[in-house]
């Protein structure tokens, strides 16, 4: 049985103007950065847990700022929170779209590769003598399968 997730076209100026939007969005964020992974996962997170955390320490860092030491920036603090809650919505928003690119990427692949078979499975099952012989022989290599590699003997103890 075919199944058919999506049915849909997206023009070439529609992908250009989508392209722009993107690109306006990283020229409105031009303080967004690329963090290595290995560091990445030794940073501390602040994650929906935290956000109350890091306000009330912010109100205390404001309210006594007497006992922090010279070089605390306490303006510092405010521009990251700030930062952090505007950021926030806009990448939950993009997580959401980006998911759902995803799945939509999953069905239409999945319809076009569905098809696809049906398309191979015909020329090979009614293409003996009307020429397509070397088309299906051409489909067919995506089926072909690499001989696997023997493993290694184990050396003897």
């Amino acid at each position: 049985m075919t199944s058919n997730y999506i049915s849909a076209t997206l023009s070439l100026q529609d992908r250009d103007a989508i392209m722009g939007a993107i690109a306006l969005i990283r020229d409105r964020l031009p303080f967004v950065i690329d963090v290595a992974p290995k560091l990445k996962k030794s940073m501390p997170k602040m994650g929906d847990k935290s956000r109350a955390f890091v306000q009330k320490a912010l109100d205390v860092a404001i309210q006594h700022p007497d006992f922090l030491p010279r070089s605390f920036d306490i303006a510092e603090l405010q521009r990251d929170v700030h930062l952090f809650e505007t950021i926030y919505p806009l990448a939950m928003a993009i997580a959401q779209l980006q998911a759902d690119l995803d799945d939509t990427l999953a069905a239409v692949g999945s319809d076009a590769f569905t098809a696809a078979l049906q398309v191979y499975r015909h020329a090979k099952a009614h293409g003996d003598g009307s020429g397509l012989d070397a088309l299906v022989e051409d489909l067919g290599q995506r089926f072909d399968r690499q001989p696997r590699k023997k493993a290694p003997a184990e050396a003897a103890i």
